[in-house]
C-alpha cells in the first residue's frame, strides 16, 4: 500500500508502511548506512505526517516483515491480545500519542494495555515525540518483577553490579564484586561478562557469585552472561544457576545469527523455572512465577546481522521485546552505545536511542534497563551519558550498570560507575530494591536514608571478600 501528502506544495510519495517508518525515524547514521533513512528534513517532516493519520489497526494488517517470513513477526501477531487493545483501536498514531501524554493513560491503564499493543505500534508512536514526550510516558509504566527481591517500584531503581575481568581472574572478579557492594550497587543482578567459554570457568565464576550471595544472604541473583545453549549445560551440570542470560535480536534471522530460537528460549526458561531459586515470587501481576530471564539487545543488531529486511533500526530494536516480553524477564536491558557509531554516531543519537528504547520496553509491558554506554571511537563523551542517565532515570528506568570507574576493561567500552548510581540517587531520591536496601542497613553500609557509610576494616563484608578471595 502507498502513502501520500503534501506539504507547502510539495508532494510525497511513499512505498508502504515500512519506508514511512524508516524515514519518519529521527536521524542516525544505522539507518543511512542501511539506506532507509529519509534523505531530507523535509522527507522526514512528511513521513511522520503521514505516519500521524495511519490508523494502529493496520500494523496488524500491514506487517513491515512477511508473517510467512519471520518467526518474530508470527509472534507478534499471533499473541496480540486484542482485547486489551480496545481501548486505543480506534486511534491513529497521532491521537495515540495524544492519549498516551493525557491524564486517562494512567499506570493501571497502561498496565492493562500493555499486551494489546504490537512493538510496531510503540515504534511508531516514538517517532512522533520529543525526548520529554517519551519520558513522560514511560515513567507512567510500572512494571515489577521479582526473584530475591522486588525491582521496578515507582522510585526506585537498580543496579547490576557488572564485576568483569579480561581473563576471568576470580579474585579480580571477587575484588570488583566488593567494591560494588559497599557502594550500595548490585540489586539487580551480580551480572558478569565472561572472557572464556570454557563451560569449567563458567562454572567456577557461578558458584564465586553464588557463595558471596549465599554467604552473606544477600537479597540479589547472580548471572554469568554467557550463550543460553552453556547456561543450560551448566543448569544439567548442577551448578547455581539464579537467571538465564541470552542477547536476542527482533528478527529470526537476527536471532538464527545469535545462535537462539524462541524453542530454545523456552527450553532454557523452563529449567531456570525447575531449579525453584527465587526466594520472593510473583510477577507483576502480583502472582505466578519468579521471572528467571534476562535480555540485552541493542539497535543496529539486525543490520549488522544482514537480517533487518529493509526495515529501521529503531523497529527492529522494539521487535526483539516482543520475544522477551514471551517470558516476563526479571530484567532486559538496551546496551544502547556498545554496537559503535556506525549505528548511533554521536551522543545525541545515543541519547535519543536510549530514551527510544525505554519508551518501547516500558510501553510493552518489560522491566527496562540501559546500558548507558559509548566505544571509544564513537563521536560521544562522559557528559553525554550523565545526560542520558539523568534522563532515563527521571523516565523511571529499572536499572543501569555499575563498573568500576564507568571503564569496562573486558569489554573494553565506557559505561556508568557505582558512582554516578548515587548521584542519581541522591539527586533525584531514588530507592534501591527494598529487600536490598534493608540488607545494606543490617550490614551497616547504609544509613536510613540510603547513604553510603564509612566502614572499618574490620567490616564483616572486608573480612569475608578477602576469604573468598584468598580460596578462590
Amino acid at each position: 500500500m502507498r502513502y501520500h501528502t503534501t506539504i507547502a506544495s510539495q508532494g510525497f510519495a511513499f512505498d508502504d508502511l515500512r519506508q514511512v517508518m524508516a524515514m519518519a525515524s529521527p536521524p542516525r547514521s544505522g539507518d543511512y548506512l542501511a539506506g532507509v533513512g529519509a534523505a531530507t528534513a523535509q522527507q522526514r517532516m512528511a513521513a511522520r505526517y503521514v505516519l500521524a493519520d495511519v490508523p494502529l489497526k493496520q500494523f496488524l494488517q500491514e506487517a513491515l516483515i512477511p508473517y510467512e517470513r519471520d518467526n518474530i513477526t508470527r509472534l507478534i501477531l499471533d499473541s496480540h491480545d486484542a482485547i486489551a487493545f480496545l481501548p486505543v483501536a480506534h486511534m491513529t498514531v497521532g491521537q495515540f500519542r495524544n492519549w498516551l501524554l493525557g491524564d486517562v493513560a494512567t499506570p493501571e491503564v497502561l498496565t492493562a494495555l500493555a499486551p494489546g499493543l504490537t512493538p510496531e505500534m510503540v515504534a511508531a508512536v516514538s517517532k512522533l515525540m520529543r525526548n520529554q514526550d517519551l519520558i513522560a510516558v514511560a515513567r507512567k509504566c510500572h512494571v515489577i518483577t521479582r526473584f530475591r527481591n522486588t525491582l521496578g517500584l515507582p522510585g526506585h531503581m537498580a543496579v547490576r553490579l557488572q564485576p568483569n575481568h579480561p581473563t576471568d581472574d576470580l579474585r579480580g572478579v571477587a575484588a570488583s564484586t566488593l567494591d560494588g557492594l559497599m557502594l550500595g550497587a548490585g540489586d539487580a543482578v551480580i551480572g558478569l561478562n565472561p572472557a572464556s567459554d570454557s563451560l569449567p570457568v563458567l562454572g567456577q565464576l557461578l558458584h564465586l557469585l553464588d557463595e558471596v550471595v549465599q554467604h552473606f544472604e544477600i537479597p540479589t541473583q547472580a548471572c554469568v552472561l554467557t550463550h543460553v545453549t552453556n547456561t543450560l549445560q551448566l543448569i544439567e551440570s548442577g551448578a547455581p544457576v539464579d537467571l538465564v542470560f541470552q542477547s536476542i535480536g527482533g528478527t529470526e534471522k537476527t536471532n538464527l545469527s545469535f545462535g537462539v530460537t524462541p524453542e530454545l528460549l523456552d527450553e532454557a526458561c523452563d529449567a531456570a523455572l525447575s531449579q525453584k531459586r527465587g526466594t520472593v515470587g510473583g510477577n507483576s501481576d502480583g502472582g505466578g512465577e519468579v521471572n528467571v530471564m534476562y535480555f540485552e539487545t541493542g539497535q543496529g543488531s539486525a543490520l549488522s546481522a544482514n537480517a533487518n529486511f529493509g526495515v529501521d533500526q529503531q523497529t527492529c530494536e522494539a521487535r526483539a521485546y516482543a520475544l522477551a516480553r514471551r517470558y516476563k524477564p526479571l530484567l532486559i536491558n538496551t546496551v544502547v552505545g556498545f554496537i559503535g557509531p556506525e549505528y548511533l554516531y554521536d551522543g545525541k543519537q545515543i541519547i535519543r536511542a536510549g530514551l527510544e528504547d525505554h519508551f518501547c520496553g516500558k510501553l510493552l509491558g518489560l522491566p527496562m534497563g540501559c546500558d548507558v554506554c559509548y566505544t571509544n571511537h564513537a563521536e560521544a563523551d562522559q557528559d553525554d551519558m550523565d545526560t542520558l542517565m539523568v534522563l532515563l532515570a527521571t523516565a523511571g528506568l529499572t536499572f543501569l550498570i555499575g563498573v568500576p570507574g564507568a571503564d569496562d576493561i573486558m569489554l573494553n567500552y565506557q559505561s556508568t560507575s557505582f558512582h554516578d548510581a548515587l548521584f542519581l540517587r541522591e539527586t533525584l531520591g531514588l530507592q534501591r530494591a527494598p529487600e536490598f536496601e534493608a540488607w545494606l542497613q543490617r550490614m551497616q553500609i547504609s544509613d536510613a536514608a540510603g547513604g553510603i557509610l564509612p566502614v572499618a576494616s574490620t567490616h564483616p563484608l572486608l573480612q569475608g571478600m578477602g576469604r573468598l578471595a584468598l580460596s578462590a
